[in-house]
């Protein structure tokens, strides 16, 4: 049976909700597949009076149907609720059955599943909603969760709705993928025990999606989970891109056209790149699009260092869209074997060193904790200086602007053994710092430090330009 692991923090809101004096309306976002539900239903397995979801793609009249049969199936009944005429009356059925349930002594819950689905356009079912709230449930003893996969549409019309809802969540949870640490519990917690290299490759793959993990069985290296989830026709992340987007998005086509083009560009495209390089025109659908993707975790937005609003940088940081637009989409069904055949190119080992640098970006807490300085406010951006003929250029992916007049510049690799700085490496490096110390014109301390996956060989290089070196092992750091 599965366990509930991680979500610490998570877990601790939910429960809080249940001991305080108040009825409490708590709103779950996350993208598809993320735990959401599972989450919910092992929290509140004590507390739970009613749960219904939402029917994918169902009109207003199914998804009545499909409310009343939830509400009918916990009451028991011989005399069930006939289906109501419209969501008004579906709320006043549910009150009904709650005055039954609910009573000072243990706070209930009421779990609303795929809200997005329920509330089909025009339906009132947001109105039926807060008639519910407004008239009854805030008087109870009861905690009501609202839960959607489409981030954006949950954020609009629910926590800043302007009609009978507005102000009215009193909780909010944004759940994310697993990080490095939960996925490795997670695992663990399933008895199959990987070394942190080959969770890095699993991740980098299919990110730390629980219900991607989940397919992943006891026996198989990496290697041939990715071939066997990934590659193969029974494989579930072999087509899940073309499902993923249209259950989030409606107009889900300027959504994946926009991921195709940023996935082009390994550090990111500015407003106007994408609208040069994709198939989005500048204006209001290109805002709202990119709202949208960065509400969902899809993209991530930043500003590089010492640049205006103007100059935001937008980055594809989806694991899996980027694995799946890289290597499975032009690679599916080919051969028996195809990624034990692909993680050998030269292709991959390019292309692992950039989702490496991702894994880094989002596992920037346990960086910052790795070293020591987890109390200091530091400003997290890249760094871009563009060659000429007569001056080199200079990339730098992650640059840390710190508080305490130091910045540190990060050099990102990954590698199967441990890293040894050659000459033309360190020259490189030379190169990076000079040119960000020339350019931004700082003062503050700078210090170069390391992210690799087994460590630095100590040589006259990595002693001569290196401040401090970080491995795998501390992206794992909880």
């Amino acid at each position: 049976m599965e366990k509930l692991v991680g979500r610490e923090t998570e877990i601790g809101i939910l429960k809080e909700a249940l001991t305080s004096d108040n009825a409490e309306m708590i709103a779950v976002v996350g993208r598809r597949r993320i735990g959401k539900t599972f989450l919910i239903e092992e929290t509140y397995k004590n507390e739970l009076v009613f749960s219904v979801t939402g029917v994918q793609n169902s009109p207003y009249q199914e998804q009545l149907g499909n409310f009343i049969y939830h509400l009918n199936e916990y009451i028991g009944s011989e005399i069930p609720f006939k289906t109501p005429a419209n969501w008004m009356e579906a709320f006043q059925f549910l009150i009904t059955y709650l005055k039954t349930k609910v009573s000072p002594e243990e706070k209930k819950v009421v779990f609303l599943d795929e809200l997005p689905w329920l509330a089909t356009r025009k339906s009132g079912f947001l109105r039926g909603l807060s008639f519910f709230w407004n008239s009854w449930a805030v008087k109870q003893n009861i905690v009501v969760v609202i839960c959607g996969s489409a981030a954006s549409w949950m954020i609009q019309k629910v926590v800043y709705h302007r009609g009978g809802l507005h102000n009215r969540i009193t909780r909010q949870i944004f759940l994310e993928a697993f990080t490095l640490a939960e996925t490795e519990q997670y695992l663990q917690s399933r008895n199959l025990h990987f070394d942190r290299y080959h969770i890095v490759q699993l991740y980098m793959a299919m990110g730390g999606v629980p219900h991607y993990l989940q397919q992943i069985k006891k026996g198989k290296s990496a290697t041939q989970s990715i071939n066997e989830i990934c590659f193969s026709k029974q494989g579930i992340l072999s087509n899940e891109f073309s499902k993923l987007y249209p259950a989030l998005f409606t107009n889900a086509d300027f959504h994946i056209a926009l991921i195709r083009t940023l996935a082009k560009k390994r550090g990111g495209m500015t407003r106007q790149e994408i609208v040069a390089n994709g198939e989005i025109k500048e204006g209001g659908q290109l805002k709202k699009v990119l709202e949208e993707l960065e509400q969902s975790a899809f993209i991530t937005s930043y500003l590089p260092f010492g640049k205006l609003k103007k100059n935001k940088l937008y980055r594809l940081t989806d694991e899996y869209s980027l694995f799946y637009l890289k290597f499975i989409e032009k690679n599916q069904y080919v051969a028996a074997d195809t990624w034990n055949h692909l993680s050998q190119t030269q292709e991959y080992k390019t292309w692992s060193g950039y989702a490496f640098e991702n894994i880094c970006l989002k596992n920037f807490p346990s960086i910052k904790n790795a070293l020591g300085i987890s109390g200091i406010y530091a400003i997290p951006s890249s760094f871009y200086k563009r060659g000429t003929a007569t001056e080199k250029g200079a990339q730098i992916d992650l640059v840390l602007d710190r508080k305490d007049h130091t910045i540190n510049l990060f050099e990102v690799k990954f590698s199967n053994e441990t890293y040894a700085i050659s000459k033309t490496v360190f020259e490189n490096l030379s190169n990076k710092i000079s040119t960000f110390r020339t350019t931004t014109q700082t003062k503050k301390q700078l210090t170069l430090i390391f992210i690799t996956t087994f460590g630095l060989v100590e040589n006259q290089y990595s002693s001569a330009i290196v401040q401090q070196s970080l491995t795998l092992d501390d992206l794992f750091d909880a």
